[in-house]
């Protein structure tokens, strides 16, 4: 882009922004559906760093015998 538009480009500042009581309810709840998905991608990604490091680290930290239960009693 041209280095000129972004010298003689004004500085704003916002101080008040007017919106109808309900029409800012209705965009926070919509703003609160759109972030599930996100917190379910971040969730999968946090499960799979813990299982890596668990993998690579678990018999350091005394995890390696934990969930054995011995052979099949059937």
């Amino acid at each position: 882009m041209d280095e000129k538009k972004f010298q003689d480009a004004e500085k704003v500042v916002v101080t008040d922004i007017r919106m109808p009581f309900w029409s800012m309810v209705t965009f926070m709840v919509k703003w609160v559906f759109a972030s599930i998905p996100a917190l379910i991608i971040f969730s999968m990604l946090i499960s799979i760093i813990v299982a890596i490091i668990t993998t690579l680290f678990g018999a350091m930290w005394g995890f390696h015998g934990m969930f054995h239960q011995g052979e099949p009693s059937f």
